[in-house]
């Protein structure tokens, strides 16, 4: 009779009205949030920022494709019903099967040993994941959103897909629907704080029924981080650090508010190119996000020449492999110096990097490496390992200073 009562009590209120008891706000994330009823077991998590510019417009200029309901999961336990009104979608009960469409919902899962939980991914050949690849017989790839094979993920029996967008909402909303599979928006990716990307291992978490353990991850991969950037003395040389290579005919330049830029200064580095001030949605008034800005070659060479340190280089394995494409850079103090190292020594043999995938939520590691290479011989502090940190291979988790 209580359980009919606290039902009947869950599903007769105004949604916004009724769910308006904070069960988790994040301290760094600014993508979602988790609420609940007083009296009710179910929960909501609520994504704010789904992909790039949600959120960040006038709400005149919103699309009508961007009123995506996998932007609220009603979460129901207990037989409680979702409250009248309410337009998200609904997951009765924890999810124990899950499909997801990015390789860092993965490394989320991974956060809280609960990989185990995933029945069907997207593009499993580029998944560095060891427990993925070990199960790949008996965990369906699905494909990629255009092409998604449908057939695949509903004889996988989800309980929820993991959806992640672009610059609009995904287009297997509508299949989804029609199969009647719940699905939610993960948007780590769109997080600027570090530890931001990570805080969505909660999110994750409650999905699972287990926020505690979410928590606790989210917990101990920030105070690693704050040992480890506090291990950089204030009165070091901050060396000049350049980020990436052409992608075509274009040079990306990441953000000076980006996870990555952010987590050089944290490193004791300085980023060359500290003038993007590029952000869309109402522009630079203060509001929207930030993104990556493109520059030509010329400008690529002069911040190039400027740089003590060279990150990300892309597809390249060696020093000549990028000297071939671009002789120009030859002269260089980086290259000369062989201070160019790219991302890609955790990588799988079809092209997949996990820097791309746990080390998006694991900045604690991706930190450790950045100490390593930006002042070789500083004494730092971590779990994987004390010590003189240093740039050689060995010692690194997701880098590898190119040979010539």
């Amino acid at each position: 009779m209580i359980l009919a009562v606290l039902a009947n009590a869950c599903g007769r209120n105004d949604a916004a009205d009724f769910f308006d008891v904070v069960l988790y706000s994040p301290s760094e994330a600014e993508g979602f949030e988790i609420v609940g009823a007083e009296g009710c077991e179910s929960s909501v998590i609520r994504v704010k920022s789904a992909w790039q510019g949600d959120g960040s417009e006038p709400q005149d200029r919103v699309p009508a494709q961007k009123n995506s309901s996998g932007k609220e999961l009603f979460i129901a336990r207990n037989g409680e019903k979702p409250p009248e009104g309410f337009k998200g979608q609904v997951l009765y009960g924890n999810a124990e099967r899950i499909a997801v469409m990015s390789s860092s919902h993965i490394a989320l899962l991974d956060l809280i040993g609960e990989v185990r939980r995933v029945k069907a991914v997207s593009g499993i050949r580029y998944i560095s994941n060891a427990y993925i690849r070990e199960h790949r017989d008996s965990i369906a790839d699905i494909g990629y959103e255009a092409g998604a094979d449908y057939e695949a993920l509903a004889a996988a029996r989800p309980d929820i897909v993991l959806l992640y967008g672009v610059s609009s909402s995904s287009a297997m909303e509508d299949r989804l629907g029609i199969l009647g599979i719940p699905y939610l928006y993960i948007g780590e990716y769109l997080e600027t704080s570090p530890a931001g990307r990570t805080e969505w291992v909660v999110a994750i978490a409650e999905l699972l029924g287990c926020r505690d353990k979410g928590e606790k991850a989210y917990r101990e991969i920030v105070s690693r981080y704050e040992d480890l950037k506090s291990s950089v003395p204030e009165n070091a040389e901050r060396p000049k650090v350049m980020l990436n290579t052409p992608y075509g005919d274009t040079w990306f330049m990441s953000s000076p508010e980006s996870a990555m830029v952010t987590m050089i200064r944290d490193a004791g580095g300085v980023y060359v190119f500290e003038g993007n001030t590029n952000r869309d949605g109402r522009g630079n008034s203060g509001s929207g996000q930030w993104k990556s800005a493109t520059i030509d070659f010329e400008k690529a060479f002069l911040l190039v020449s400027e740089a003590d340190i060279w990150l990300n280089v892309g597809q390249y394995r060696s020093l000549s492999q990028l000297l071939d494409a671009y002789p120009q850079f030859s002269g260089t103090s980086c290259v000369k110096a062989r201070q160019v190292y790219s991302c890609d020594r955790r990588s799988t043999e079809s092209g997949g990097s996990d820097f791309w995938e746990s080390g998006t939520v694991r900045p604690d590691l991706v930190l450790s490496d950045l100490i390593r290479i930006l002042h070789p011989g500083l004494h730092i502090h971590e779990e994987t390992g004390q010590g003189a940190a240093d740039a050689d291979n060995d010692s690194l988790h997701y880098y590898r200073r190119l040979p010539f």
